[in-house]
């Protein structure tokens, strides 16, 4: 079974040794829990560091689970109480509800609860209070060992012992390990003893744990006002830096405030621009802080570029070692592999630099307001975009929303790039020309916001005026996830509306490639609303008979998949079998073909039936692409805690994209030879655009 952990594990290179055992520098031992799978040598771990050695146990189910006494004592092993489908109570995997299982339960990871996010002074910070770290050795050794110990004594978790057993009991310790990392709270994981602890550090995802990074000052005196700020907020004084029109050297932590303006971070040769990033709409206490980190030149009409956000609370570490990093911002070779850190602290910036031997730099950019610039530049766009609809961003008339419809269906019939299938029509597959940037967007689901965010950013409608850039919706823009919409269309009209006026504005550089809810099946169901028939019935209401007939035409002539000479998009996963590019002209003659293109999803731990990397790698190969192609899809979110993932499935440039998230959405854009995922917070945009003038 697939390893989730497989190729994203780093050694943690600054360490303590506490009684023989190597720890991150940055942790202290009282934040320590053990857990892992049964046999793990969790026991002797902990009797060795000389911490509590009485087992505890945690359901992750339960409310408030990281109050439980368990946890006052630390460092000390705990065993988890997890959710798997089917069984109602949590149980842990040596209990007799899962071993007796026919089947290997899977996992039902949305019923663990995550602790909350600190948001004010005098709530506790449960995410900081504690590090996890799992003891997972590799199933062969953790057999071995508890084979071996049999012979010591009895053990009631060693009966009917297998070693197929203890695979499956590993698999779900590390999936929960990378949820649990995935959800924000701190974990590293461990092989064994004798082997450094690592961090999960996934391929293009930013942020790093700040307590990996955190060298400690010696503690300020009491006798100064420093000394007494410790005392009471148990952090370390950071000198303010005061941004000038020079650059002034880094030596040591400084902290810059979110005053609105702009800097620059000098890296050796290199420059990077910090931008604060201000939401329209939002009031003033549900504002983020956070930045954009961007190149000088930023977006423009002939070339839109990707950039970094660092959000309220994220660390991130600058330099060559990132790969996505130097791609995107095009490192010298000056600049360290590991150069600075950046903390988001309530929108202020520290920046630390992590070498001594090459120059960092900050200094201001210009004096005037970012906030100001940005409102008016912002506004522009979104008039741009009340233009294109042509009213307010409220769905259409029942009159007009046909005459679009039909437009629309009339260019779907000579849709430029799609070749002719055998009967002379647009076959199933779209072949975009290289010189145009692909914007690449996940489902959305009736997130309208998320669509008019995507639009009025970077400079997206600029390039699609100026066929510069390729829009590419991945399907699945209708019907809501969100609890207590999932029955109601009214947003799943308007964002169809929004689109087809999309394509009737830029009909050779917008494409919508068909998904699985692009249907009025009525296999289409969420949570047991068939939400295919009802937005037929709904649609029926309110357009007529007419319009439902032309929205199944839309729906019966998409194309299912898109490609250039970088990359190949679909809306789910790649076919079990070859195919040619002929067979995906010809789509209309293989249903089956497009049912996997639209329906199938990634093989995971406990879902053995979807696809793996050989498939991908299939795809590429039947149609005559380099095998380092970007294979991108959307429809199966990995988790609820992002909105991309990268190298899915430990997948080489297989990444997955998901538009629908309600704290913004998130794209693929290329830039250069790679493709950067960026990630938007989410705005009340409809609001905004219906009071302009």
């Amino acid at each position: 079974m697939a390893d989730p952990l497989k190729k994203i594990l780093e050694p943690i290179k600054e360490l303590q040794n506490i009684r023989g055992i190597d720890l991150p520098i940055g942790l202290e031992f009282l934040q320590l829990v053990v857990t892992g799978p049964p046999g793990a040598g969790k026991s002797h771990y902990i009797e060795q560091i000389r911490g509590w050695p009485n087992e505890g146990y945690l359901d992750l189910t339960q409310k408030g689970w990281w109050k439980n006494q368990s946890l006052i004592f630390r460092p000390r092993e705990v065993h988890l109480g997890l959710p798997f489908q089917g069984i109602k109570e949590a149980v842990t995997v040596f209990d007799k509800e899962w071993l007796k299982c026919p089947i290997p339960p899977e996992l039902d990871l949305s019923r663990i609860r995550i602790p909350p996010a600190r948001k004010h002074f005098f709530q506790s910070d449960w995410r900081e209070r504690y590090i996890f770290e799992f003891l997972i050795p590799s199933p062969t050794t953790i057999y071995e060992q508890r084979l071996a110990r049999q012979s010591h004594g009895y053990f009631p978790v060693d009966e009917n012992l297998s070693l197929e057993m203890v695979r499956l009991q590993v698999a779900v310790y590390r999936e929960v390990a990378l949820y649990l990392h995935r959800a924000g709270l701190n974990v590293f994981i461990r092989k064994s003893l004798d082997k450094p602890p690592m961090v999960i550090a996934e391929k293009g995802v930013a942020t790093v744990p700040p307590w990996t990074l955190d060298r400690k000052p010696r503690r300020p005196s009491l006798k100064t006002a420093a000394g007494w700020k410790w005392l009471f907020r148990r952090r370390y004084p950071i000198q303010w830096i005061t941004l000038g029109d020079q650059p002034q050297s880094l030596d040591r932590a400084g902290r810059i405030a979110h005053d609105g303006r702009s800097f620059d971070l000098l890296l050796a040769n290199s420059r990077l621009r910090f931008l604060p990033e201000i939401p329209l709409g939002l009031k003033k206490n549900a504002t983020q802080k956070n930045w954009i980190i961007n190149t000088e030149q930023g977006c423009s009409t002939r070339n839109m570029r990707g950039f970094i956000r660092i959000r309220v609370g994220e660390t991130i570490v600058i330099g060559q070692a990132h790969k996505e990093f130097s791609e995107l911002f095009q490192f010298g070779e000056n600049v360290a592999k590991r150069h600075v850190s950046v903390t988001n602290r309530k929108g202020d910036l520290i920046i630390t630099p992590l070498v001594s031997d090459r120059p960092t730099q900050v200094m201001r950019h210009d004096d005037l307001d970012y906030r100001e610039q940005l409102e008016r530049g912002r506004y522009k766009t979104l008039l741009e975009i009340k233009r294109i609809y042509g009213q307010a961003i409220v769905p259409l008339a029942a009159d007009n929303a046909l005459r679009t419809i039909k437009d629309v269906n009339r260019i779907l019939k000579e849709e430029t790039f799609r070749p002719l299938d055998k009967d002379g029509n647009p076959g199933g597959l779209v072949e975009i020309p290289p010189d145009s940037t692909p914007v690449i967007v996940g489902d959305l689901h009736a997130q309208v916001n998320n669509l008019l965010k995507i639009l009025s950013e970077n400079c997206l409608l600029d390039c699609l005026r100026m066929k510069t850039a390729t829009l590419i919706i991945l399907g699945d823009a209708v019907h809501s996830e969100m609890a207590g919409e999932m029955a109601r269309f009214e947003t799943s009209m308007l964002i169809m509306d929004l689109i087809f006026r999309l394509k009737l504005t830029f009909p050779g550089n917008v494409f919508y490639i068909k998904g699985n809810h692009d249907s009025f099946a009525p296999e289409i169901n969420k949570n047991g609303i068939l939400q295919g028939e009802l937005f037929r019935e709904t649609l029926l209401q309110v357009r007529g008979n007419e319009y439902v007939q032309e929205m199944r035409y839309f729906y019966d002539h998409l194309p299912c998949i898109i490609l250039s000479d970088s990359f190949i998009a679909c809306h789910a996963g790649p076919p079990r079998a070859p195919i040619s590019r002929d067979d995906l002209i010809n789509i209309d003659k293989n249903s089956n073909l497009a049912i996997e293109l639209t329906n199938t999803r990634l093989n995971r731990p406990h879902y053995f039936t979807g696809y793996s990397k050989s498939d991908v790698k299939q795809l590429r190969k039947s149609l005559d692409l380099p095998p380092k192609t970007r294979f991108i899809v959307g429809h199966t979110p990995m988790d609820p805690f992002g909105s991309f993932w990268l190298h899915a499935g430990n997948i080489k440039n297989h990444h997955i994209i998901y538009s629908a998230h309600s704290e913004g959405p998130s794209l693929f854009i290329r830039t250069g030879e790679s493709f950067s995922p960026i990630t938007f917070p989410a705005e009340p945009l409809i609001d905004v655009i219906n009071d302009l003038i």
